[in-house]
């Protein structure tokens, strides 16, 4: 089995989809697929953290600009963090 995926790792995933956005190298629904991979891994092999550092994260991407609030929205709740 692998092992778990950092909370760390998470983050970079999700601002190397803003960056690809941000740059045009991704299309919407390309940037949707991609983020659709990131969530079904993170369900596959789980994250390295309890629910209040994964909530934690998910509100600084926010809060910084990496993720909007229909995509943090949705992360809470594919995750079961809402």
């Amino acid at each position: 089995m692998a092992e778990p995926i950092t909370v760390q790792r998470f983050v970079q995933e999700l601002e190397k989809l803003k960056q690809g956005m941000d740059t045009g190298a991704l299309k919407h629904s390309e940037y949707d697929q991609r983020l659709a991979r990131v969530i079904q891994e993170l369900r596959d092999r789980k994250l390295d953290a309890d629910r209040a550092k994964i909530t934690g994260a998910i509100e600084d991407a926010f809060k910084r600009g990496i993720i909007t609030p229909g995509v943090k929205d949705h992360l809470e709740k594919r995750l079961g963090l809402k």
